[in-house]
């Protein structure tokens, strides 16, 4: 099946700091990526470049056939960033609600400003996907009224109501006391369950072991291994996968 996200030789730089080194691979439609690795190791910056809020120094990025090299900074450049970031939805570890909204208002505020739809339409999109996450009753809360697990399925409904055809998660439950991060997790298994596409940051090394096709375990800006959960948690053939793994083991993380 042909990859619907090609990543190649992607390199990025902040200052004299190479975060990104030479990042390549593909996803296929319907595929779980999990991205494991410790701090620092460039993680966050390799999605933050997939839909260009990191602009990288290097490299190709593809999603769903659009397809931007960088370096380039004229119009059409633009014009094509800007659609293939309507072919990903992006949840960040801090929520990043606007205060300001209720929760349908920051639902629907992608939709009917980026896309230019009619108010009733989103409104009937967005109740949809605050339904989908369990969270229609509290449409007409703002931020501040709901707990960190809602904002985060608030993040959820927002992106989806783009109706993206990756979604990328950054740590979406670090931020999390311990008895939310289940209902947070509750929904991303569902999406799993209905086929979406997904490369997710995680510490959560359950949710990985059970749900990703495949797992990258990245190291000082390099992928260093990629391999089904199977492989990565019983049997990883590189020796630092092996100590990061074994760290986990020892905390009782994995």
């Amino acid at each position: 099946m042909s990859a619907i996200v090609r990543i190649s030789e992607l390199n990025k730089y902040f200052g004299a700091l190479h975060v990104l080194k030479d990042v390549g691979f593909q996803v296929a439609p319907a595929e779980v990526i999990c991205i494991i690795g410790p701090s620092g190791s460039g993680k966050s910056t390799l999605l933050r470049c997939i839909n260009f809020l990191e602009h990288p120094d290097f490299g190709e990025v593809e999603v769903n056939g659009i397809s931007v090299k960088s370096g380039a900074h004229d119009a059409n450049h633009r014009q094509k960033i800007f659609q293939l970031r309507l072919q990903t939805g992006m949840v960040f570890q801090s929520f990043n609600l606007f205060p300001h909204m209720t929760a349908l208002g920051n639902v629907i505020e992608g939709p009917v400003t980026v896309k230019k739809m009619a108010p009733a339409q989103a409104k009937e999109i967005g109740m949809h996907f605050l339904e989908k996450v369990g969270l229609a009753h509290k449409c007409d809360e703002f931020p501040k009224r709901l707990s960190g697990g809602q904002q985060q399925r608030v993040a959820i409904a927002r992106a989806l109501a783009m109706q993206p055809k990756v979604m990328l998660f950054d740590e979406p439950t670090s931020a999390l006391d311990p008895e939310l991060i289940g209902e947070v997790l509750g929904v991303m298994q569902q999406l799993v369950e209905e086929g979406m596409t997904m490369l997710t940051v995680t510490h959560e090394m359950s949710f990985a072991r059970k749900f990703a096709h495949r797992i990258i375990f990245m190291d000082e800006g390099r992928i260093v291994e990629i391999a089904p959960p199977e492989k990565i948690f019983i049997e990883p053939e590189d020796a630092r996968t092996r100590t990061f793994l074994g760290a986990l083991t020892r905390l009782g993380d994995a």
